[in-house]
């Protein structure tokens, strides 16, 4: 299994030989990169969350889907969990890093799976967010909360193979979700 500890900014301190086969790499040419310039997380929003929880010193195992380039061009995707780790609850943990690989396989198409098309839900939160709306604003426009606005956004980006909520907006109009030439943003009158 391909493990890694961190410093708590993310630094590589040590990583074992399929952690750095992973990366392409030797285990010692790792030493002082940023894990997550190693490995794209797959929403930002995940690690925002995790690191505002180590600040507060929350010892919990925390879960990023990401994904990378392994050596050859083959994007492939999976799951870093960070465990913190330390002597004491006073020290300043040390993250130790484990990667689950998922499977190597081709980008994810531009369009939406058939059979899987967006919900009303999820054309008036990518609307919101076209708009500017933050999560909390949209949440509430919505009757949702965070959590629940969050759980269609990372829905769309996993089936879209979006890497963030700029990329997510403009699959939306490009795939005809989201109405060209409106403002504010809507769904086309045919989906509303």
């Amino acid at each position: 299994m391909p493990v890694a500890v961190c410093d708590v900014y993310g630094a590589v301190l040590l990583a074992n030989p399929a952690m750095a086969a992973e990366c392409g790499t030797t285990p010692g040419r790792l030493r002082g990169r940023d894990v997550l310039e190693l490995f794209s997380p797959r929403e930002a929003t995940q690690v925002e969350r995790i690191a505002q929880a180590l600040r507060l010193r929350h010892r919990s195992r925390y879960q990023v889907s990401v994904r990378w380039r392994a050596p050859g061009g083959v994007e492939r995707y999976g799951e870093l969990t960070a465990d913190p780790v330390s002597d004491t609850v006073e020290d300043t943990p040390a993250l130790l890093v484990m990667l689950r690989v998922d499977a190597e396989r081709a980008p994810s198409p531009a369009a939406p799976a058939p059979g899987a098309p967006v919900t009303s839900m999820e054309a008036r939160i990518l609307a919101l967010l076209a708009a500017g709306a933050t999560t909390a604003r949209a949440a509430r426009e919505t009757a949702l909360t965070t959590d629940g606005v969050t759980y269609h956004l990372r829905r769309l980006s996993s089936r879209w193979g979006a890497s963030n909520r700029t990329e997510l907006v403009a699959r939306a109009y490009a795939l005809g979700v989201l109405a060209p030439g409106v403002w504010p943003p809507g769904v086309p009158d045919d989906e509303a």
